[in-house]
Formats: structure tokens, C-alpha cells, sequence
């Protein structure tokens, strides 16, 4: 990447606008601007200049002008436009200044407002869906037993059978699916409260996620940060993130790294909500964040094992089901 931003490549000018939404509302923390920042320095590959591209993001040397400037084609334009929307939406629905940035990036990204609106309302509408919890017959059908006692057998179906549906989600081919996998993820630790006695409203939800390490915004950034490095190593060429046939098209790889990635996050999710509400809402003995990631690396292997049933999942969801299914219809 040199100095100038116009001549930021398609891969650098996605990331950078990834970053542009994350901070579109300015109210990220010191801890959540380090923890972006880390994202992109561990996972994306030294010729993308992470480094100096967050900085350039943070320093507002780069804007939504000139990240727009390095996308050529409709479509990667219309891929930036939904990462920004997912991103702003990953801790609820849009505040003013991240409607007026993705408004901003819209125009300068060249695309009809009538489909940026609908996309927005789309986002708008899983973003604001209620966090209870879904019908049992909507999510994948585990036939294991578990050997455990009943109690935990129930929570411990409860958490792979959402880690498989979120899994499921990065697989489809509409990039607004990755939309549902917050919302998700929230039914499924108020699930594991209300098997413990605990009614959760959103925002004790959302403070537990925080407090657990894997926040909403992060998570969308990484998730995405990993997709990029995955059309990277499949040579991304027009074969990137979520499109088909004459489109962008995701690469094998791409798909495989993405949906461990969020079958890893909700595993995690779901496993600490049970120690965390089991121990009378304490984190007393345990650091949230190992155990966070002690999690991640457990669900590696689960992952492999129920791909063939992820996939299957994935073969039988579109965005319109999943977007009902959130919304609890």
C-alpha cells in the first residue's frame, strides 16, 4: 500500500471500510479500537499493511471517498456497502452518525439508493429482533446423546445446535446472513439463562458477550478480516466472500474458514453463559477470556466432525428464512 490512498487495492479498501463503520459512531473504547486493531495485524497478511492501514483509518487519512476509490467493479462495490451495513448493525440498530456515514459511503460507492435503503431495513430489522428464544423445531437436530447429566445434555444441545446454525449462516451466498449470527447468539445465552431462572433483557446480554471477550463489533470485523484472508490464500481474483456465478464467488476455503470461525464464537458463547448463570452470575475462578478461547480451540474439531450436517443446514436456509427465524416468525 503506498501513501497515496487512491491506490488502495479492492482487499485494503474492504478492511478500511470495515474500520471506517466500526468507528462511524465514535464511540468506540481505547480497549475496542487496540482490539481491531490486533485483528488485523494477527490474522491479515503482512502485503496488506494492517498496521498502517488502521492507522491511516484512525488519522482520517483515509475516508469513505478514497476506500471507495480502490473498488472497480459493482460488485465489489456493493460488498463493501454490506460489510459497512453489518458492521454498524453488529451492536444494534444504527445511531444517526453511523446512518449518515453508511449514507455517505453509499454515494460514493456509486449505488442506488433504493437498494441501499432495502439493505439498510433489512439489517435494521435483525438488528432490532427480539431476544427470545426461538422455536426448539427451527434449530439443526442433533441425534448424539450427550453423557452428561440432563440438565447439562440440554444446554450442551442447545449450544451446538445454534453453533451449527451459525455456522450454516457463512455459507450462504447473501453477506447480510452474517447479520443474523449476533441476534442469534443472544437467544441463544438468554436460552441458557432462562433454563438457570434468569429472564435477560438485551442489555444484560450484551454486557455479558463484552465481558466474555467477543464483542459484537470485533466479532463482525474478525469475521470478516478472515474471510478476506481466505479469498487471499484461494486467490481472490473475482472469487471473494459470499457471491456467485458471474459475481464475486467464495472460495472453498474462504467458506470452511468462515464458518469455523463463527461455529468457534457461539460454541464459546454458549459454554461460558452455562459456567457464568450456573455459577449465580459470577465469573468467580474463571478468566473469561481463556476460557473464551480455551472454547474457540475446543469447538475446532467439533466443527469438522458436523460440517457434513452444517452444510445441509446451509443447503435447506435462505436469507428470508433466516431473517424470519430471528425475528421469531
Amino acid at each position: 500500500m503506498s501513501d497515496h490512498p487512491s491506490t488502495l487495492s479492492p482487499e485494503e479498501s474492504l478492511y478500511g471500510i470495515c474500520l471506517l463503520a466500526a468507528f462511524a459512531d465514535r464511540s468506540a473504547s481505547e480497549a475496542e479500537r487496540q482490539e481491531l486493531k490486533q485483528i488485523g495485524e494477527s490474522i491479515l497478511p503482512p502485503e496488506m499493511h494492517p498496521a498502517a492501514l488502521y492507522q491511516k483509518v484512525l488519522l482520517r487519512k483515509i475516508d469513505a471517498t478514497s476506500a471507495a476509490a480502490g473498488l472497480d467493479s459493482q460488485e465489489w462495490r456493493q460488498l463493501a456497502y454490506e460489510m459497512a451495513v453489518c458492521v454498524c448493525e453488529a451492536d444494534g440498530q444504527t445511531c444517526p452518525e453511523e446512518k449518515e456515514f453508511l449514507r455517505q459511503l453509499g454515494k460514493e460507492l456509486k449505488l442506488d439508493s433504493a437498494r441501499t435503503e432495502t439493505t439498510l431495513m433489512e439489517a435494521d430489522a435483525l438488528a432490532a429482533a427480539p431476544i427470545a428464544a426461538i422455536a426448539t423445531e427451527q434449530l439443526p437436530v442433533i441425534a448424539p446423546p450427550f453423557p452428561s447429566g440432563p440438565a447439562q445434555a440440554e444446554v450442551d444441545s442447545l449450544v451446538l445446535r445454534f453453533s451449527i446454525l451459525n455456522a450454516a449462516l457463512e455459507l450462504l451466498p447473501e453477506t447480510l446472513s452474517t447479520m443474523a449470527i449476533v441476534p442469534l447468539q443472544m437467544k441463544l445465552v438468554h436460552s441458557v439463562g432462562k433454563l438457570h431462572g434468569v429472564d435477560l433483557d438485551r442489555r444484560h446480554i450484551g454486557e455479558f458477550i463484552a465481558a466474555a471477550g467477543i464483542g459484537a463489533t470485533s466479532q463482525i470485523v474478525e469475521g470478516f478480516a478472515r474471510k478476506l484472508l481466505g479469498g487471499l490464500a484461494g486467490g481472490l481474483g473475482k472469487k471473494m466472500l459470499g457471491k456467485t456465478a458471474g459475481s464475486l464467488g467464495k472460495t472453498a476455503v474462504n467458506q470452511i474458514t468462515s464458518s469455523a470461525f463463527s461455529f468457534g464464537s457461539t460454541y464459546a458463547i454458549g459454554h461460558l453463559a452455562q459456567r457464568y448463570y450456573g455459577n449465580g452470575r459470577s465469573w468467580a475462578g474463571l478468566n473469561p477470556k481463556q476460557a473464551a478461547e480455551s472454547l474457540r480451540n475446543e469447538a475446532q474439531n467439533l466443527h469438522t466432525l458436523h460440517l457434513p450436517q452444517i452444510r445441509e443446514q446451509a443447503a435447506n436456509l435462505d436469507l428470508g428464512k433466516v431473517m424470519a427465524m430471528v425475528r421469531g416468525q
